[in-house]
């Protein structure tokens, strides 16, 4: 039987991209708040980033740094009301901050997809693995019902699910966590998609499926020449798995470079803090595990001067006052947002300064923390 069925003239397969020399994603100036009773919640406050065809990007940031509000935005799964996106999404030269639903709809899947960080609540709990992913098969491709279960049976067989073909007749209930965020990824990989999402692909899961999770996501990634953001809290999760980072905190990107420079040349007291906190193997046993003092900012109502400043063992005067932009770092694709880089005869002035103070007198600048 041939694989496929009668055609349909969908926005999908209308789609060809504007520009194939440039990049697969290109945001620019992006803006997403959200209104609230205290006023606007400022999420995405300004963020401009690239992606190469076939790159990873990892994106970096405690909860609540916008990191998911990001992704989101640019795949336009937003609410419609009380929120307000401004700037330039544009993928493969075209314009996705007004795209209207039915266009966004034929895309999500065929051109861009997400793995989510939960599957227990992304999955149809009253679906069988098998319907979900037919389902966007038959939506997308041109193919029959009976292709379209063959493709499904391969897609669970790709992702290294066992006795793949009794799983489609089964409830996410009736698989393990590990095996419900590989029905995920096959769900977003199910139609080829360019570009492709994963929002903390490993929460709640024990360290050994962890790994698996994020090889498979790197082979598949790989394998099929997607782009890919993975969007994570911890560092050491992206440090051999992507082409560049991009570190974000309240709502902006505070570093970005290429993978091996940021971890060598780290310049924003954020990032440093972060790499601090990842758990060493060669500490003695019983260490206690660094700390970032204090708390992130609200959104609503902001700090003046850099956002970091309450929590910034470098902090000066200048800090508070006025807000750094991006500066440019020296290396190829390197910017920070930092008065102070870390690194550099006036970082270590400060800090020796604020010692000397003591941390209550450094922070008393900008209140307590």
């Amino acid at each position: 039987m041939s694989p496929r069925r009668g055609k349909k003239d969908t926005p999908a397969a209308r789609f060809e991209p504007a520009l194939l020399d440039g990049p697969l994603l290109d945001v620019k100036d992006l803006h997403t708040h959200f209104s609230t009773a205290r006023g606007m919640a400022r999420a995405v406050d300004g963020v401009t980033i690239s992606l190469e065809r076939g790159k990873t990007l990892g994106v970096v940031g405690e909860s609540g740094s916008g990191k998911t509000v990001l992704s989101r935005s640019i795949m336009g799964l937003l609410p419609k009301a009380n929120v307000e996106r401004t700037g330039s999404i544009l993928f493969e030269g075209h314009e996705l901050i007004d795209a209207n639903s039915e266009v966004l709809r034929h895309l999500w899947g065929s051109q861009m997809a997400m793995v989510f960080q939960d599957p227990m609540t992304s999955l149809n709990p009253v679906m069988k693995i098998g319907k979900q992913i037919t389902e966007g098969l038959l939506f997308h491709l041109d193919v029959s019902k009976k292709y379209a279960n063959e493709l499904a049976l391969a897609l669970l067989q790709s992702v290294g699910i066992p006795e793949a073909e009794q799983r489609l007749k089964e409830y996410p209930h009736q698989l393990s966590g590990g095996m419900r965020q590989r029905v995920m990824i096959a769900l977003a990989i199910a139609c080829g998609p360019k570009l492709l999402f994963a929002d903390e692909p490993t929460t709640a899961l024990d360290v050994t499926v962890q790994a698996q999770i994020l090889d498979l996501l790197q082979d598949q990634q790989r394998e099929r020449f997607m782009a890919m953001i993975l969007v994570t809290h911890d560092l050491g999760v992206v440090a051999g798995r992507t082409d560049d980072i991009a570190v974000m905190y309240a709502g902006r990107v505070v570093e970005k470079a290429p993978t091996r420079t940021l971890f060598a040349q780290t310049r924003h007291p954020y990032t440093e803090a972060l790499l601090r906190s990842i758990p060493k193997l060669n500490a003695p046993s019983h260490s206690r595990l660094a700390t970032i003092t204090g708390r992130p900012p609200d959104i609503v109502t902001p700090p003046p001067g850099c956002k970091f400043a309450p929590r910034c063992p470098y902090v000066q005067a200048r800090c508070v006052e006025e807000e750094p932009p991006l500066l440019d770092a020296g290396t190829p694709g390197h910017e920070y947002r930092c008065w102070l880089p870390v690194g550099t005869p006036e970082n270590r002035a400060a800090l020796e300064a604020n010692q000397q103070a003591g941390v209550s007198s450094a922070m008393a600048m900008i209140g307590s923390v």
